[in-house]
This record gives C-alpha cells, sequence and structure tokens, in this order.
C-alpha cells in the first residue's frame, strides 16, 4: 500500500507540474515579464517549496540535520542530471536557442555557494571555528547562511533586470491573463500539497528500507522533490521555451540553497551545515563538479561540447550512486 501511495501521489505532482509549466509559458507570451525571473524565481520557487517544507522537518521536527541537507544537495544533482538528459534529447533546438544572459550570474552564484560549503566542510574536519555553528551566528543565522542570502538577493536582482531570451511561439493564448493567473496559483497549490505527501511517503520507504539519512536524503527525498522541477521543465523544452526551462532548473537549484538559510535559522539544536554522514561531502563535491560543466554548457555555442559537458553533468550523479 506505502509503494501504490508513493506511484498515485508522484503522478498528481508530475500533473500538476506539466499544468504549472503550461500556464508559466502563458504569461512568459502574454507579459513582457523577463522569461528568467519567470522560471529562476517564480516558477522555482514554486517546484522547490517541496524542499523547504522537506528541510524544516527535518531539522525542526525530527533533528536531522543530515537528512535536510541531504535533500537539498541531492536534489540539486539530481536536478541538473534530468536537465543534461533533457538537453541531449533536444540538443539542436537548445544549441540554437537564445537565453537570457542572468542564466551566466545564476551558475556562478550557485556555484559560490558550493564553495562556501566546501569551505565550511574543510574548517570542520581541521578542528577550527565551525564556519556555520551557532556558536558564530547571530539569531542562528551562521556566516555560511549570510553569504547565501547575499547571493540569493543577487539572483533575484539580475534575473529581474534581465530583458530575457527568446521563446519560439506557441499556441495561441485565449484565455485572459487573470485567469492564467489563477489557474497557475491552483497547480501550484496541487504541487504544494501532493509534494509534500509525497516527501512523508518517501520518509517511510527509506526508513523501511533503512538507509542512512544522507543517502536516504539524496536518494529518495531528493527525486521524489525534484519531480516538479524535472517535469515542468521537460514539459517546457516540449514547448520550446528553453529559457524559462534551463531558468526553472538552475532557478531552483539556488533556492534551494536559500532553503537551507531558513532551515539554519529555525533550528536551535545546532548548524543546519553539520552532518554526521559522509556522502554529504560526495554531494557537494559533485554538485561543484556538475554547476561547472552545466556552466560551460550554457556559455559555448559549440553543439559538440554541449553534448559532452550534459554527458558530464550526467555521469556526476552517476558517480554518486556507484559511492
Amino acid at each position: 500500500m506505502l509503494y501504490i501511495t508513493y506511484l498515485i501521489t508522484a503522478a498528481a505532482v508530475v500533473w500538476f507540474s506539466i499544468l504549472a509549466s503550461r500556464y508559466i509559458d502563458m504569461i512568459d507570451r502574454s507579459t513582457r515579464i523577463s522569461g528568467a525571473f519567470l522560471g529562476g524565481v517564480l516558477l522555482s520557487a514554486i517546484t522547490s517549496l517541496p524542499e523547504l517544507f522537506t528541510s524544516i522537518s527535518a531539522t525542526v521536527l525530527i533533528d536531522n540535520p543530515s537528512l535536510c541537507i541531504g535533500n537539498i544537495l541531492g536534489s540539486n544533482l539530481f536536478n541538473f542530471a534530468m536537465l543534461a538528459v533533457v538537453i541531449l534529447f533536444f540538443l539542436k533546438g537548445f544549441s540554437a536557442a537564445k537565453l537570457s544572459r542572468g542564466h551566466n550570474y545564476v551558475m556562478v552564484f550557485l556555484m559560490l555557494m558550493y564553495l562556501a560549503l566546501v569551505v565550511n566542510w574543510q574548517w570542520m574536519n581541521d578542528d577550527a571555528i565551525i564556519f556555520g555553528s551557532n556558536d558564530n551566528a547571530w539569531l542562528y543565522l551562521s556566516p555560511t547562511s549570510i553569504v547565501i542570502v547575499v547571493l540569493y538577493a543577487l539572483t533575484v536582482r539580475f534575473l529581474a533586470g534581465d530583458g530575457g531570451g527568446e521563446s519560439e511561439e506557441g499556441e495561441p493564448v485565449t484565455l485572459s491573463l487573470r485567469a492564467i493567473v489563477v489557474r497557475f496559483v491552483l497547480a501550484s497549490v496541487g504541487i504544494i500539497v501532493a509534494s509534500v505527501i509525497l516527501t512523508y511517503v518517501t520518509d517511510d520507504i527509506a526508513t523501511e528500507l533503512n538507509l542512512g539519512s544522507g543517502l536516504a536524503g539524496a536518494l529518495f527525498l531528493g527525486v521524489a522533490t525534484s519531480l516538479p522541477e524535472v517535469t515542468s521543465t521537460i514539459s517546457l523544452f516540449r514547448m520550446r521555451n528553453f529559457d524559462i526551462a534551463f531558468g526553472n532548473i538552475a532557478g531552483s537549484n539556488v533556492f534551494n540553497y536559500f532553503v537551507l538559510t531558513i532551515a539554519d535559522v529555525l533550528y536551535t539544536g545546532g548548524s543546519a551545515y553539520s552532518f554526521d554522514d559522509d556522502k554529504v561531502v560526495n554531494l557537494t563535491v559533485f554538485g561543484l563538479i556538475s554547476s561547472f560543466t552545466v556552466y560551460v554548457m550554457l556559455r559555448t555555442r559549440r553543439r559538440w561540447l554541449k553534448a559532452a559537458m550534459a554527458l558530464a553533468t550526467a555521469a556526476c550523479y552517476l558517480a554518486f550512486l556507484s559511492l
């Protein structure tokens, strides 16, 4: 019964995500709002809300920061792996598409966030000052969280001011803007409700299989909470709206880091960046590598190099699973 519930709930997440992607595409074609902002901020925040609820539950309710950070980093790594696979299927169209320049800044900010975690992990291993502990924080806000908040604010700033890329013309929009927005909100609520249920069901499955918290967070919760991003991105790629599709994944990964800062603020039992699972270290390293390969894939105009970087990105996730 547990696995049947998982499949039904996952199907609901997929369906609501497809609807949300359709309505965000309509908003893009009905307004002058930047596609980078719509995908990198608005849609990414909606599809990343499952990570928010899961992370708060993992830290505040069950006092397990390893599950929290494993979920966030696992979601990010899975998001990029799935983006790479989708790009390989739509390589010609993606290579020819003109994407927003703001995505370049987002990828740089994301790599800086990973580097902040690497520094945090290194200082912890050296038994020096724990970069991200409550002993070195204000109102339970660690220096790591401050860095992430600043970078996320810069992300929103650059995407909001971006002129946007180009998206191919789709079917004519027959709904009014108000009707589109209302339906997008309803689809978003559906994503949130179904994803929260899916998160708890997935947690029960991970417990039943007796997996470590870091692996459970990365493999089960990470994949489950990434379903909205992956589904909406595939749907947007099929609609040839590559700008919002890429922004959805990149923006979701940045927003996931912002979720860590919220968990760090609310967690009074220590730091949300502390963990007792070596798999979290692997997630950080592979996440940084995959962020770099995606950045190269975004910047280069050579189709063969885009394909090579997409394969390298997918390989990062497979390498994590093998370890």
